[in-house]
């Protein structure tokens, strides 16, 4: 990506053509366009920034925001099983790609997300917990943690197109 690009805060290339970082800012944009992103996943229940909304139209981005539910609105509550199944549905959609899956500062709601797509392929929880670690920072909350230990694959509804880099040994 040239000099001068800068990308957003926790900004991570979590597997071909699927991003995931904290919401974007004015500086970021550039780098978003390099991107070329079809879609966003917005998983914050904060209201997403209107200068970035702005730049999804400009982009002709798809714009879709899950966890906005009563239940997520203190940021310290975790994401409900019904958000990342939803969430799940739409990074297994091969159709969707480029996609972008974002949170306020890409740390808890995204790596809630991400993890369970992880535990879906089968990684080690060691492996998960230490992408999770490393995108949290200080900021570590045992309570996402468990909930992927806990996440039932089983429920994982896997579309027939799913991205190429998605296998599931049954």
């Amino acid at each position: 990506m040239g000099s001068g690009y800068m990308p957003p805060v926790n900004y991570g290339l979590v597997e071909e053509d699927l991003h995931r970082s904290g919401q974007p800012i004015e500086l970021n944009f550039p780098f978003m366009e390099k991107l070329r992103l079809k879609k966003v996943i917005y998983l914050s229940p904060d209201d997403p920034d209107p200068v970035f909304l702005s730049f999804l139209k400009d982009q002709d981005i798809e714009f879709v925001r899950l966890g906005n539910e009563e239940s997520a609105r203190s940021s310290w509550n975790s994401i409900s099983e019904e958000t990342v199944l939803k969430a799940l549905g739409i990074l297994l959609d091969s159709k969707n790609y480029p996609l972008h899956v974002m949170d306020h500062l890409g740390r808890h709601r995204s790596g809630t997300v991400l993890g369970c797509l992880r535990k879906a392929q089968q990684w080690s929880l060691t492996s998960i917990f230490d992408e999770y670690r490393r995108f949290a920072g200080n900021k570590v909350r045992q309570i996402n943690e468990q909930f992927i230990e806990l996440f039932d694959t089983d429920l994982v509804e896997v579309p027939p197109n799913p991205p190429k880099w998605f296998t599931r040994i049954m």
